[in-house]
């Protein structure tokens, strides 16, 4: 009895011993399900608070940069005198002198931050141009010019800002407008007697049409010289040269025509032609309703010149594609004369091919009536040479139907009629 008491004890500690063992196991296992909890929490609060500091910084960084971004401008006063040339002013307090609003100004200019950019990135062409009127000012932006005219100040912006690493644009055009500016600004036509703003729109207007009136020559003489050269002989080079001056042009064509649109909108909308009257604003006496002959007759007539470029550029545009479609042709002509080429030799070799089959029969090793007269051999040459003609004489032909290509169509159907016929 004694020794089945101590073996039943034993039992029940070693049963205790294991349950105690798997209750220790899975609190244990708990208790690192809670730990990898907490830790994953501790790691996404932690990413959490490191992207908020990330955007903490990028947001203050950008409104440092747009606090302190500076603009470059010349300036011209009432009397056509450059008051201030190249001149770095801090964008806010320009912004605050002129009246003008974030959103107006972002149209006109766009500066950018950093000296590691190169001269290359920071060069801005806006391609969509805008006349807008705000008040007493014109927020002006024309291919290369962009501008703030009011009735007594005139601001040309410079392209490059301060922080840019890279000098004023010191062109010769660039001196030019601003020489045929301070001259047009001075300079009052009595018969015409054209207000401030309008004469500085119109030395911009017609800065704008030099420049490209020159681009489209430049490209035409361009284009000129790639199709000479492509008259005498169709090679890789001059076709890839073809193509990318053929994008230049459809861009240089695509600007142009944005600004006569642009024009073409003023000069329809009455609103737009009595607010270009700065100088009468100015006084208290707004034009009203129709009233707007010199503003309408300046603009069309460089409405007038612009289309003329953009109608120009059309037919350089449309050359492009005539000499696209005839080198098409020419190289799908230069194809088909290598097939039919091939088509011949094959049909050649297959008239042979036959002529051989016949020798090759002939030459075998085998006892036949052929070889024990004595015109067996002449018998063979003669009958496969006929042979070849007759197969080389039928190829030719079937060839040649081939070839009876028309615009309509109709010489291969003729030819098959008339070979249904002959077959009845």
């Amino acid at each position: 009895m004694y020794s089945i008491s101590k073996i039943c004890l034993g039992g029940v500690r070693q049963s205790y011993l294991r349950t105690g063992s798997l209750i220790s196991s899975k609190f244990r296992d708990i208790y690192n399900i809670r730990l990898f909890s907490n830790t994953r929490r501790c790691q996404d609060a932690n990413s959490e608070a490191f992207n908020d500091v990330l955007l903490m910084k990028a947001l203050s960084t950008n409104k440092q940069h747009s606090e302190n971004a500076y603009i470059r401008c010349t300036i011209f006063d009432s009397k056509g005198d450059i008051v201030v040339h190249g001149k770095d002013i801090r964008r806010s307090q320009f912004m605050k002198t002129h009246n003008l609003v974030p959103r107006d100004f972002r149209k006109i200019t766009r500066h950018y931050h950093g000296s590691n950019m190169s001269s290359m990135n920071n060069i801005n062409v806006d391609i969509v141009p805008s006349i807008v009127t705000r008040g007493n000012s014109i927020l002006l932006n024309l291919s290369n010019i962009k501008a703030l005219i009011k009735s007594d100040t005139v601001v040309i912006f410079d392209s490059l800002s301060k922080n840019s690493g890279s000098g004023m644009n010191k062109s010769h055009s660039h001196g030019s407008f601003l020489k045929d500016m301070n001259e047009k600004l001075k300079t009052k036509n009595e018969q015409d007697d054209l207000p401030y703003e309008f004469r500085a729109l119109e030395c911009i207007l017609i800065h704008v049409m030099l420049n490209l009136t020159t681009e489209m020559n430049v490209h035409k003489t361009v284009l000129q010289n790639i199709l000479s050269r492509l008259e005498e002989s169709i090679e890789r080079v001059k076709l890839r040269y073809l193509l990318i001056q053929s994008k230049k042009i459809a861009q240089f064509h695509q600007k142009t025509k944005l600004i006569r649109d642009l024009l073409d909108n003023i000069l329809e909308q009455n609103d737009e032609l009595n607010a270009l009257y700065l100088t009468e604003i100015s006084k208290g006496k707004p034009r009203l309703q129709a009233n707007h002959a010199e503003a309408e007759m300046l603009l069309e007539s460089y409405y007038k010149t612009i289309d003329e470029i953009v109608q120009t550029v059309e037919n350089l545009r449309s050359q492009i594609k005539t000499s696209e479609e005839i080198i098409n042709i020419v190289l799908d002509s230069n194809r088909n004369e290598l097939m039919l080429l091939g088509l011949k030799f094959s049909t050649g070799l297959l008239s042979m091919g036959c002529a051989l089959y016949i020798a090759a029969l002939y030459g075998m090793n085998l006892e036949n009536f052929i070889e024990e007269t004595d015109g067996g051999f002449e018998l063979v040459v003669g009958g496969g040479s006929i042979l070849l003609l007759i197969l080389l004489m039928f190829s030719v032909k079937q060839l040649k139907k081939v070839q009876r290509i028309t615009m309509t169509g109709m010489g291969r159907e003729n030819s098959r009629i008339s070979i249904n016929d002959n077959k009845r």
